[in-house]
């Protein structure tokens, strides 16, 4: 969506950062959220210190870590294969291929620590003494968390959550995406289960919002070809559209809406310049 308004995308930012709470019957749900105070500074700065030059030659290859976190040594209790581990690269990299951004698996650890698995949902003790142990490489280096059944502070059920590039400088340790081990491809959470989770959480990662993001009424996820949506798509809704009085009808299809992984195709090529310019500015991925 063309634009940006602070004031108004700030209000519909807290509105839509509530949606998951009840989104373990209707469909996907994520709990990467900023606060008002936090995307107005992250925009400003943003805008004030992103690359002026062509960012149609930037290509950047980033490592992963990937943390399995376990209740023990069963697949049921989180010890994902390393199979799994890179097919969810492969899916990771062939999404993302229109970026120029690629994912090079480094290395796989593995935790048995039940208290981690059961509890490591945004902003607990177990989230940040999980990291805190684990977290390795700087900031362009994706650190990926799969665990058990998250929730947020209120108790509902997620799919993931990650941080946004904006974050990494005032708290590096936090940095990373948690990642419902289920959600992998081949994993048991239907439909959800092709590594779309993953693709979406990252994209929160290198700098991306919802596409919903401040509904009808303002231009909030800052990508000038992102149709307006007043709210998340559940399943595969072809032909909705919740903005009539806006252009396009609702990106249903977009990896970062809220649709299911079979439906999910797509990054926009405004939404891959600005995860390019997101990088370089926060990440420090220089521009090529």
């Amino acid at each position: 969506m063309l634009g940006f308004s602070f004031a108004l995308f700030a209000t519909m930012a807290s509105m839509v950062s509530a949606l998951p709470t009840n989104a373990t019957s209707v469909g996907r749900t994520c709990g990467s959220v900023l606060s008002v105070a936090e995307i107005a500074s992250a925009e400003e700065y943003f805008n004030a210190h992103k690359p002026e030059s062509d960012m149609s030659a930037f290509a950047a290859t980033l490592d992963v870590y990937w943390h399995v976190i376990s209740k023990d040594s069963t697949l049921n209790g989180g010890n994902i294969p390393d199979s799994q581990i890179q097919k969810s690269i492969d899916v990771l990299n062939q999404d993302y291929r229109s970026s120029s951004l690629s994912f090079k698996l480094a290395v796989v650890d593995r935790t048995v620590n039940s208290d981690w698995f059961m509890n490591a949902g945004p902003g607990s003790n177990q989230q940040t003494a999980m990291k805190r142990a684990l977290r390795k490489g700087g900031a362009s280096d994706l650190n990926v968390y799969s665990v058990g059944p998250i929730r947020d502070e209120e108790g509902k059920g997620l799919l993931g959550f990650a941080t946004f590039p904006s974050s990494y400088t005032s708290n590096p340790r936090d940095d990373g995406v948690v990642l419902l081990y289920s959600s992998v491809p081949g994993g048991s959470s239907a439909p959800f289960n092709l590594g779309r989770t993953l693709t979406h959480e990252v994209g929160h990662w290198v700098g991306l919002y919802h596409t919903f993001q401040g509904g009808c009424l303002s231009d909030g996820d800052d990508v000038f070809d992102t149709p307006a949506e007043a709210s998340a798509a559940f399943g595969c809704e072809t032909g909705r559209d919740t903005c009539e009085l806006q252009p396009g009808m609702d990106p249903i299809h977009n990896f970062m809406d809220y649709s299911d992984d079979a439906c999910m195709t797509e990054f926009t090529r405004g939404q891959a310049e600005r995860m390019k310019a997101q990088m370089a500015t926060f990440r420090g991925v220089p521009p090529t």
